[in-house]
């Protein structure tokens, strides 16, 4: 699934309408409509947070762990299911900027790729140890770079 920084992907753009949003992708998956964020299931999975008027304010791919066209992506690069700092390093060498967070990197271009720390390194490198310490990107945030705290 490809991002589009700022603005989010095609199935859901920010500013858009959750009925918009729901005539393309259906109704959330899991829990009730009502929900903050709400969980869609395509795959990636697709999570939304909506503003308080029914608009998208964030839109959130999850990793699949499938590869592919199953993973978010931007500008030719794989973002999820991957080690955080080979995708930052490609990035980068595309041309984006980025800050350090808690939890990743926010791009001014308007995203973020971040890792809460559910997957080990072993799972996407067959080379890496137990114990090693490299994080996988398990999520991408898209949003305007103002959202995530940046100017």
């Amino acid at each position: 699934m490809e991002i589009i920084p700022g603005r989010g992907v095609a199935l859901a753009m920010i500013g858009d309408h959750r009925t918009r949003v729901e005539e393309r992708v259906g109704r959330p998956g899991l829990g009730p409509a009502a929900v903050r964020p709400a969980v869609y299931d395509t795959t990636p999975k697709l999570v939304i947070t909506y503003a308080p008027d029914d608009t998208v304010e964030l839109v959130e791919i999850g990793y699949s762990g499938q590869g592919g066209e199953a993973e978010a992506s931007c500008d030719g690069v794989q973002l999820t299911h991957r080690l955080i700092d080979d995708v930052v390093a490609e990035l980068h060498a595309k041309g984006y900027t980025s800050t350090p967070c808690d939890i990743g990197y926010d791009f001014h271009a308007g995203f973020s790729v971040w890792s809460m720390r559910v997957l080990e390194a072993r799972e996407v490198d067959p080379t890496a140890g137990e114990d090693d310490p490299r994080c996988v990107v398990e999520g991408v945030s898209v949003a305007p770079y103002g959202y995530f705290g940046g100017e």
